[in-house]
């Protein structure tokens, strides 16, 4: 009897589906790589075009394409073998076109990148410091013709209209706004009150071209009041010195002398007062210096 030895091939009988290596992985592989491959390709072809893309579209005039075409070509100059490709004449036409059409925030925001750029020139700066101090002109205009809101507009494309620390020219010009408001509404309530001397004095802080138009009224009012009671010292002086009443003229002259010297008006008149040996008391409705 002759013993044949079966192992391995009962084995292979009984398992007819052993491990094998799989290829799957690969397929993947090959498939992944091969995508990237054609992507990267697809890429680098469109980059190879962007140039003349971007120089017809600035020869036609088409700057937002222009512009398309340079941010796309920046994107993707981090390719082997291209070296960026700067942008600099799209953003500089469309800024002046943004400028001259009055979208003067977004010409400022274009100008500025450009200045940032390796395309910027000594004329792009000097073009943005004349736009800006355009803006600051027409702002500075607007706020004497009495338009604030206005010139904070002219102003917001600067960033001046307001600032965290108030220097900003914004700001100043808010706060001169509000100090002659309330330099006129005190005139006026001074006014109302008979204290002439006062509400002079109120109406000569008033700096403002357009607050100072507005109390003009006002400011003849005062001044003929005023006028009308130099007169009436005067007849009273012609008839006799008032008992423990200073000599107007004297009064007068010191007051003149002491306002040209940069006092104010009712600073004025209370120190030429007490220089007469006077001092300010209420004569009825009026301010009056007696000794």
């Amino acid at each position: 009897m002759v013993w044949v030895h079966t192992t391995g091939l009962n084995t292979a009988l009984t398992n007819p589906l052993s491990p094998r290596r799989s290829r799957l992985p690969r397929f993947w592989l090959a498939l992944t790589l091969g995508t990237l491959t054609l992507g990267l390709a697809g890429v680098y072809w469109w980059e190879r075009q962007l140039p003349e893309r971007l120089a017809a579209a600035a020869a036609a005039g088409n700057l937002d394409q222009c512009l398309r075409y340079g941010e796309q070509l920046s994107a993707l100059s981090w390719l082997p073998g291209r070296a960026p490709f700067d942008h600099g004449r799209c953003r500089r036409q469309k800024a002046i076109q943004l400028w001259q059409r009055g979208q003067a925030a977004q010409a400022l925001r274009l100008q500025r990148q450009l200045l940032h750029s390796p395309a910027a020139t000594r004329a792009d700066q000097q073009r943005l410091d004349a736009w800006q101090h355009e803006l600051q002109r027409q702002a500075l205009q607007r706020f004497e013709a009495g338009d604030l809101d206005g010139a904070l507009a002219s102003l917001a494309p600067l960033g001046e209209d307001r600032s965290a620390d108030g220097q900003a020219l914004g700001d100043q010009l808010r706060l001169n706004w509000q100090r002659n408001r309330l330099e006129l509404e005190r005139a006026t309530r001074l006014v109302g009150q008979a204290r002439w001397w006062e509400a002079l004095d109120s109406l000569h802080r008033l700096d403002h071209p357009w607050w100072q138009r507005r109390a003009a009224t006002l400011r003849r009012q005062v001044d003929q009041r005023l006028a009308s009671l130099a007169k009436d010292e005067r007849e009273h002086d012609g008839h006799g010195a008032v008992p423990h009443s200073v000599p107007v003229a004297d009064l007068d002259a010191r007051v003149q002398q002491r306002i040209a010297g940069g006092q104010s008006e009712w600073q004025a008149f209370e120190a030429a007062c007490r220089e007469l040996g006077g001092k300010v008391v209420e004569a009825g409705p009026d301010s009056a210096c007696q000794r």
